[in-house]
């Protein structure tokens, strides 16, 4: 494997180690045909990266190593390291990884001029022949020549064997203890080496911490800060701190609390991959919110990872089936899985490490951390915000979203966090208990949210049976309603509304009153209009009838006084008309 440096030029040839985080580190591995030299107190691991370095190239990178260890057999070494699943037997019977044991008395050491190394070099070229070795590690060079205090033999004997592996071409690892005042016993073995790995085993108020750094490295660049890594079930794993930027993606998609009416307060929800804190006084459903946002992602089959310090998982499921999410399903199906401990069991960068071990492993799109502020028992607030602000560019690296719960002391202001960290936070929600008529009730609001128009209501919430239950916005006098004050309002206004419903009844009885009267009175003045029109007809005729009866007798005179002498005399009834 080769690695070019900056602007494209070309740089040292590297051998990837196969650790997680340590290739990172070192920008694609060790120096490859090169000796490397691991260095630190006893028990900080340093056998254990070496064999990892040693296994990972064997069975992931096709390259055979040879391992020369000068105090434990090939028996007890396999068995050692069969805990992390390495299993050197097999790899031996395979022929790719040699175990060969030299034993070093120094009762048996007569300390010369002519001393040389020459016997160990034909034992190890021999090992690195028989199975074409690649790798090769020596396990520890203070038991080779601690029986040797001429500082110029030894000089010349480092040199030489170092000498000696560059010329074979295989990329070595050589551990050492770590001397008073320096980087290993003799003081000699960091000048030679190429490049340099210190191993780091503190402790800090009774809290451990493994942290690993790299003093120098020949011809390249390389993190030089301290990074904490983990020895655990699955071998080496080393976080690259340094690795962390501002240039991760940012999703425009949104997903839900899981709690219809808070979503509605957040414009649909939040955005995947930011980051959600819950803060709040102690009893304020912190914890049933964020149960909430874990049974919502698991509903959309997604995975979640949720990290509990002050709970066991058995007592989690109990708490929360009290408010109707049951999450054991989720767990059978492997959805939901907790992790529980207790902060001190080890030290902030452990928890850091082992975190982003576990998120690389489970792959959850949510990730749940109740609660945060119990890692300043681990650590002081500066770490404690340090480790914070790494886990959060981590799970936006990844896109996943991150719900952090905090205890707000009650004393404090609680529009702040005691691990400060709310500028990091893309998501704000404030729980708090408010008091008013002698009761204790909670609400919420969100305090904040980058890039979403979000109420700024003071809302009520309830944990009833069917989870938690926002509640209408009730303002009186003294601002925000709720509880029994709440319930007195409610019933005021039921009060009044009624007084107006009933208000209306009266009114519309009594209108419905006059609309009859009032239609009444129209039909006797209809009536009466009915009878002067018909005495009005009856007189109009009689009128007419008179008319007619007056003109008929007057022209029945006329005709008897022969008024018109042009008139025809009118024939007498039954007579022919003639002359008298």
């Amino acid at each position: 494997m080769s690695v070019t440096g900056g602007a494209g030029r070309p740089g040292l040839e590297k051998t990837p180690t196969g650790i997680h985080g340590l290739d990172e580190i070192t920008g694609g591995g060790l120096p490859k045909g090169r000796p490397t030299l691991v260095c630190g107190a006893a028990g900080c691991g340093k056998t254990l990266l070496a064999m990892e370095f040693l296994v990972r190239g064997a069975t992931e990178f096709g390259e055979p190593g040879v391992f020369f260890a000068f105090e434990e057999t090939a028996g007890e070494l396999a068995q050692n390291v069969r805990s992390l699943g390495f299993d050197l037997d097999a790899l031996a019977a395979q022929n790719r990884v040699s175990l060969e044991h030299i034993r070093v008395e120094r009762t048996e050491i007569e300390e010369a001029g002519d001393f040389d190394l020459e016997g160990l070099f034909i034992r190890l070229g021999l090992a690195i022949d028989t199975v074409r070795a690649k790798r090769v590690v020596l396990d520890t060079l203070e038991t080779l020549f601690g029986g040797f205090d001429n500082q110029a033999i030894l000089r010349s004997e480092l040199r030489r064997l170092f000498r000696w592996l560059k010329d074979r071409g295989v990329t070595a690892v050589i551990t050492a203890e770590r001397g008073d005042g320096s980087l290993t016993r003799q003081g000699l073995e960091e000048y030679v080496s190429d490049c340099v790995i210190l191993l780091d085993h503190r402790v800090t108020d009774q809290v451990s911490t493994r942290r690993l750094r790299v003093v120098k490295y020949r011809g390249t660049a390389h993190g030089t800060n301290e990074y904490p890594f983990l020895i655990d079930e699955s071998g080496f794993s080393v976080l690259p701190l340094t690795s962390l930027g501002l240039d991760h993606p940012a999703s425009t998609e949104r997903v839900s609390t899981g709690i219809p009416r808070l979503d509605a307060m957040l414009g649909s929800g939040v955005f995947r991959g930011t980051s959600v804190l819950l803060s709040g006084t102690a009893g304020t459903g912190k914890s049933s919110i964020a149960a909430h946002l874990a049974d919502a992602a698991c509903r959309r089959g997604e995975r979640c990872l949720y990290y509990s310090f002050e709970e066991s998982p058995a007592q989690i499921l109990r708490n929360m089936r009290s408010i109707g999410l049951d999450l054991g399903p989720w767990v059978a199906t492997k959805q939901l899985r907790f992790i529980t401990t207790r902060p001190t069991l080890f030290g902030l960068e452990m928890h850091l490490a082992a975190m982003h071990k576990h998120v690389r492993e489970f792959d959850p799109a949510l990730v749940v951390i109740d609660p945060i502020s119990n890692f300043a028992t681990a650590g002081t607030a500066g770490e404690a915000n340090a480790m914070l602000l790494r886990l959060v560019d981590f799970l936006k690296a990844r896109g996943t979203t991150a719900v952090f719960v905090s205890l707000t002391s009650g004393g404090g202001t609680l529009e702040a966090t005691e691990q400060q960290i709310s500028s990091l936070i893309d998501t704000w929600i404030l729980l708090r208990d408010i008091e008013l008529g002698g009761e204790r009730n909670r609400g919420l609001y969100v305090l904040k949210s980058r890039g979403t128009a979000h109420s700024n209501q003071i809302r009520e919430f309830v944990l009833t049976d069917l989870g938690v239950e926002l509640r209408d916005v009730y303002v009186g006098p003294e601002g925000v309603l709720t509880g029994s004050m709440r319930a007195a309002q409610e019933a005021r206004e039921q009060a009044a509304a009624e007084e107006r419903k009933q208000a209306i009844a009266t009114r519309r009885r009594e209108v419905e009153r006059r609309r009859a009267a009032v239609e009444a009175q129209i039909a006797t003045l209809r009536a009466g209009f009915v009878t002067d029109e018909a005495e009005l007809e009856h007189l109009i005729a009689a009128e007419e009838a008179a008319d007619r009866q007056l003109r008929d007798d007057r022209a029945a005179m006329a005709r008897n006084r022969r008024a018109d002498a042009n008139e025809p005399e009118p024939t007498a009834p039954g007579r022919p008309g003639g002359a008298a």
